[in-house]
């Protein structure tokens, strides 16, 4: 496309982007690193990669809140977004306007001539190029699907993160623990802290490490984090962090994105120094929307991507120690090639009423195929007029969410869950004025 024919808007270069490539995932690093070649992409402050199946945002969150508060300039590229594209990049807290992204379109548009880029890759160099172009202390990198052949991983991290470890994604990157582990390992570099959250990593992900030769740093073995119901502590290869709030993200799983996070930061504390007052500020402003996020009013309202086992593991286990509720109302939606009955099987015992979704993708899973699934796992609604159990379908989330709503009693609770199109139709749903 010549320059002057390409979009005006960010809307409309995003509506082309969405249509050019053949393919929404073409794996492999040759096309991209061409283009970022050519573009001259280069960090003045360290750089962090996070990978992994769930808690990448978290992680990304609460490195970018401390390290703000420590009055360090941040970048972070994390996705993917709810309302608006401009989410995913962010200067210093604040997303960036729609001419600074514009601009980095049309730098990538310029130095890609006949090369055919995805949708993810051709957005993923024009964030890292207008980051990259920012003077930044410090930047924040979130690896989008598996890690090794990730468009992110054109960019040697400095310091590399992968958070947890579990089946998603298994068309693209296997379906072992040991498979994914390997793809997840990809970003680490020869001679770099490799930081891994999970506390038991497959062993493909430790040999990888060894032999590259990086440095790699194990929960458990390298830091490790006790605590009480008050507070929290870390503890690394050289430095504690004692008497920590626990970071307003909630859920039980937090602790182990908290301590990577610790982790990165110790390893960089010779180029970052951080103080203790900014750690524990960072961890008790930290905000990320759509992780377990409890919106505030009557019925109480979970919003959370969780869309695969693990993550609806975790889902449940929040649940389960919120307290007494009557009934569970879930929101749900899901992509088809999602494992649906693991995530089912994780939440059936923690929902009364299902409000199931269509969601406006060809790759989406129907609401009739969801009730299917459902019923096959054991979920039997009832028929009366005060039923106990249900399951009703709907044409898109903001119906079902609407539903939810007004059956549900003042100390019931909502769960809005699956993928980030479900959530995010909610969110805007609840931005429009219905709450």
């Amino acid at each position: 496309m010549q320059a002057n024919n390409s979009p005006v808007t960010l809307a409309d270069w995003l509506t082309l982007l969405e249509t050019r490539h053949p393919q929404a995932i073409d794996m492999g690093l040759e096309r991209v690193a061409k283009v970022r070649q050519k573009m001259d992409i280069a960090f003045r402050g360290p750089v962090i990669s996070v990978a992994g199946t769930n808690g990448k945002g978290s992680t990304c969150a609460m490195l970018e809140s401390i390290l703000m508060r420590a009055g360090y300039k941040v970048g972070l590229y994390i996705k993917p977004h709810f309302l608006h594209f401009n989410e995913r990049a962010r200067i210093g807290g604040v997303p960036a306007d729609d001419a600074t992204l514009i601009a980095a379109f049309q730098l990538v548009e310029a130095a890609r001539g006949d090369i055919s880029l995805t949708y993810f890759e051709f957005t993923t160099l024009a964030i890292i190029k207008l980051m990259a172009d920012a003077d930044l202390d410090v930047t924040i990198l979130e690896v989008g699907l598996g890690g090794r052949l990730d468009a992110v991983n054109i960019i040697d991290a400095d310091v590399a993160i992968v958070t947890s470890i579990d089946i998603d994604h298994s068309a693209y990157l296997g379906n072992t623990r040991e498979a994914i582990g390997f793809e997840k390992a990809g970003i680490f570099r020869p001679g770099k802290p490799a930081i891994c959250g999970d506390p038991v990593p497959p062993q493909s992900l430790i040999d990888h490490a060894n032999a590259i030769g990086a440095d790699l740093w194990l929960m458990g073995r390298d830091f490790n984090y006790t605590g009480d119901k008050q507070q929290w502590n870390y503890g690394g290869r050289g430095q504690r962090r004692n008497s920590l709030a626990y970071p307003s993200l909630r859920g039980a799983n937090q602790l182990l994105n908290a301590s990577a996070a610790l982790a990165a930061l110790e390893s960089l504390r010779q180029v970052l120094p951080i103080g203790a007052q900014e750690v524990r500020t960072g961890l008790v402003m930290v905000d990320l929307p759509g992780r377990f996020q409890v919106m505030p009013g009557q019925p109480l309202v979970v919003l959370d991507v969780a869309h695969n086992p693990h993550a609806a593991a975790a889902l449940a286990q929040n649940l389960g120690n919120m307290g007494f509720h009557p009934y569970t109302y879930a929101v749900f939606g899901a992509m088809a090639d999602k494992d649906i009955d693991g995530i089912l099987a994780q939440m059936k015992e923690h929902v009364d009423h299902w409000c199931v979704t269509d969601l406006p993708l060809p790759r989406a899973a129907t609401a009739q195929q969801l009730k299917d699934k459902l019923l096959d796992a054991g979920v039997v609604p009832e028929f009366a007029a005060n039923a106990a159990r249900s399951i009703e379908l709907f044409a898109n989330p903001a119906q079902a969410y609407a539903n939810a709503h007004q059956r549900a009693g003042e100390n019931d609770r909502i769960v809005v869950f699956g993928s980030f199109l479900t959530v995010a139709a909610v969110m805007e749903a609840r931005k429009s004025g219905f709450h």
